[in-house]
């Protein structure tokens, strides 16, 4: 095919340089050099479908299992899963106070979620599981579910010697019920089957959205999650929990609130009932905390020196639970305590049809904060470990992490920072470790569950709240933010005070508006410059950024810093103007004032028989003001696309100037830019003006409008 070819001037020693009676004509032969445009690739489709066996596709540990180093990786993935293990089952018990089910249903989301990922994801390192933020967002659309049910969000029932079937049995749970059809099954259901019954139906949804978006390769909404965003998010969802949390380290009971301004509501009600609270729990949290932020302390401090982090959490689950039930804490003092916590399996049901109506617009912002973290956190490990990870597997692998679970009643899940640090630095080197995690969990499953029956609740908040120390320390990085980024360090503000004072699912979506806001606010705002030559170089720079440049006689040189489109260019025009100090339309309708002043002038001295002199004063009126410059250079290196807009507004640009006797050049234009004004006809029919119009460098475009001047002179001479 024939390739394009594009003529560009050649770059000459600065005019001023030049004798006077150098000629234009004299090195149009030398005065262009040829740059050839490659005619775009052609793309393969069939190069582009990649055939793979399915197996391997959906399934990766069927490829990576057969060649696993038993020897060199078996040590760190057991030492890593046993860690693990231990840390989901205090954690697994207490997220369940977030999501507002039972303790269980913590334990089963652990086992399943960690034995799907093992089957299904491509990550080596990061952990699957229970993670706070989720369980907050899942526990506020199961208490509003709850509460439109008709039932007592306070009811405290005790589950005492049952097994896992009896939940779903109003009958032996001694609470009020609901019809509730499951799947197949059309039963009376309690508070705490209804509570499972949303939770698994939200769960479900959040996995099907997420492997719609991965058969759709929709993976790109999570670029719009920034990561300022996200971390004011999770700083904001931490107060929340905080607040959340407040009322068990207290031992108070206060009403839960549902809707907008939960935190500050629940802070007032806390502060109400603060005379009721209950000093064994106080006394109990104060010693939890103590010890968990002392023993985190001394972790982070002697992490190189220890091999294996410290089993905090389990060590204050187990003394706790001793000291309760041997103190009788529940019945002396009114301790609020975990309850049965049955053993077994559950029968896998069908997630209710019925609920899933309800519940589709609060799965949205579950998927979407669930892949994000996902993809996000596999990607970073991976990149640290030097592997490779699918982000489409990921959101596959995730997704299917929430839809099979669902059956088996467990809430939503995603990777979590955390235990995917302690899972990396205790030696894990595949998957495996994760099938070791939920072997533990599994013990506890079928044998150590009812022995935390007198667990205190306080101490599951305990739990939570020292786990949120990294998402607030957020607070002391917010300074040096600031300093790099004004704009970062606002969406993050933002998208924290919205999380925490609206509500969870409202904080992200106003961070997400927020934050695209504020990058269409930078293009419809950007930086421009008058540029000044940097002496003795054909460079070219900000004369209000730099000291010691020279100002290019008779030549203004334009750079604005952002794509010219329809949303930016008034504010182009205006900045053009006021950089030039000269406005085209303003200057041509002076002219055109003065012309017409100028001929009312003659015809009124026609009148009295002074012709001569009234055309001598029309042609003195006429004649143009000898401007401060010549040319206009527009820097286009920094304009990264043009729409229909921003061709017009260039074309009028131009045409404007022309009629005051300036030219404009365009410097430096990207291939993108350059096909686009040549599809709008910015440089003529078969583009014959695009030697003259457009330049390579800015140095070109400055040279030519120089030649040209001397050229002009010349002629006049």
């Amino acid at each position: 095919m024939k390739k394009k070819t594009f003529f560009f001037p050649r770059s000459y020693p600065p005019y001023e340089e030049k004798q006077q009676d150098t000629k234009m004509e004299d090195a149009k032969l030398d005065l262009y050099f040829q740059l050839n445009r490659k005619e775009p690739e052609q793309k393969n489709i069939k190069r582009l479908i990649k055939i793979q066996p399915a197996l391997t596709g959906f399934f990766p540990v069927v490829k990576w299992l057969p060649k696993y180093r038993f020897k060199e990786y078996v040590w760190g993935d057991v030492m890593s899963g046993l860690i693990i293990g231990i840390i989901l089952v205090p954690q697994a018990i207490a997220y369940c106070l977030l999501a507002g089910l039972q303790p269980i249903y913590g334990l089963y989301t652990s086992f399943f979620s960690n034995i799907i990922y093992f089957l299904m994801g491509t990550s080596r390192h990061i952990s699957v599981g229970i993670f706070s933020l989720l369980s907050l967002m899942v526990g506020q659309v199961v208490d509003r579910e709850v509460q439109l049910a008709g039932f007592d969000l306070s009811e405290d029932s005790r589950l005492e010697g049952i097994s896992p079937e009896d939940l779903f049995n109003s009958s032996k749970t001694n609470v009020s019920s609901v019809n509730l059809t499951l799947g197949v099954f059309n039963m009376e259901c309690g508070k705490e089957c209804y509570a499972i019954g949303v939770a698994t139906a939200l769960t479900f949804l959040a996995g099907v959205y997420q492997v719609l978006m991965a058969v759709l390769r929709l993976g790109f909404v999570s670029i719009y999650l920034s990561s300022p965003m996200l971390d004011g998010f999770a700083t904001g969802a931490s107060l929340t929990i905080l607040t959340v949390q407040a009322k068990y380290l207290l031992g108070v009971k206060i009403p839960r609130h549902q809707g907008f301004g939960n935190f500050v509501i629940t802070w007032i009600n806390i502060f109400k009932n603060i005379h009721k609270t209950n000093f064994c729990d106080l006394i109990t949290s104060a010693l939890c905390i103590s010890v968990l932020v002392a023993a985190k302390e001394l972790g982070d401090r002697y992490k190189h020196k220890l091999k294996i982090p410290l089993p905090t959490e389990l060590f204050v689950v187990v003394t706790a639970t001793l000291v309760s039930h041997f103190a009788d804490l529940n019945g002396v003092y009114g301790s609020s305590i975990s309850g049965a916590i049955p053993t077994g399996f559950i029968m896998p049901q069908v997630p209710s049809l019925n609920l899933m109506s309800r519940v589709a617009l609060d799965a949205i912002p579950l998927a979407v904060i669930s892949f994000a973290f996902t993809v996000s956190l596999s990607e970073m490990f991976a990149k640290k470990h030097g592997y490779t990870v699918r982000p489409n597997q990921e959101m596959l692998a995730i997704g299917f992490c929430n839809i099979i679970p669902s059956f088996f009643h467990c809430f939503t899940t995603s990777a979590a920072l955390a235990k995917t640090m302690v899972k990396d630095s205790t030696g894990c080197q595949t998957q495996v470790s994760s099938v070791i995690s939920a072997l533990v969990v599994l013990l506890v499953l079928l044998f150590f569950a009812p022995l935390f029956y007198s667990l205190q609740k306080c101490v599951l908040a305990c739990i939570i709240i020292v786990s949120l120390r990294g998402a607030l320390r957020k607070f002391r990085d917010v300074p040096k933010q600031w300093r790099i980024s004004k704009v970062d360090t606002l969406v993050w503000i933002v998208s924290m005070l919205s999380a925490a004072l609206i509500s969870t699912e409202m904080g992200l979506l106003v961070g997400v508006v927020f934050s695209m806001f504020c990058i269409v606010a930078r293009t419809q705002l950007p930086h421009v410059a008058i540029l000044g030559q940097i002496q003795g170089s054909v460079f070219y720079e900000d004369a209000g950024e730099y000291e010691n440049l020279t100002a290019v006689p008779k030549v203004k040189i334009f750079r604005f810093q952002a794509p010219l489109y329809y949303a930016n260019k008034d504010f182009f025009l205006r900045s053009l103007y006021k950089a030039t100090r000269l406005d085209p339309l303003l200057e041509i309708a002076k002219r055109k004032k003065a012309e017409k002043k100028a001929k009312q002038l003659a015809a009124k001295r026609a009148k009295e028989n002074v012709q001569d002199n009234g055309n001598c004063q029309v042609n003195q009126i006429l004649v143009p003001k000898d401007h401060e410059f010549h040319t206009i250079v527009l820097d286009c290196s920094a304009i990264q696309f043009l729409d229909t807009s921003g061709i017009s507004t260039l074309k009028g640009v131009r045409n404007d100037y022309k009629e005051v006797g300036i030219s404009v050049l365009l410097a430096s234009c990207n291939p993108c830019v350059l096909d686009t004004l040549k599809r709008g006809s910015y440089f003529g029919p078969n583009e014959k003006d695009i030697s003259t119009l457009m330049f390579y460098t800015i140095h070109s475009a400055v040279q030519f409008a120089g030649r040209r001047e001397i050229a002009a002179f010349d002629s006049e001479m």
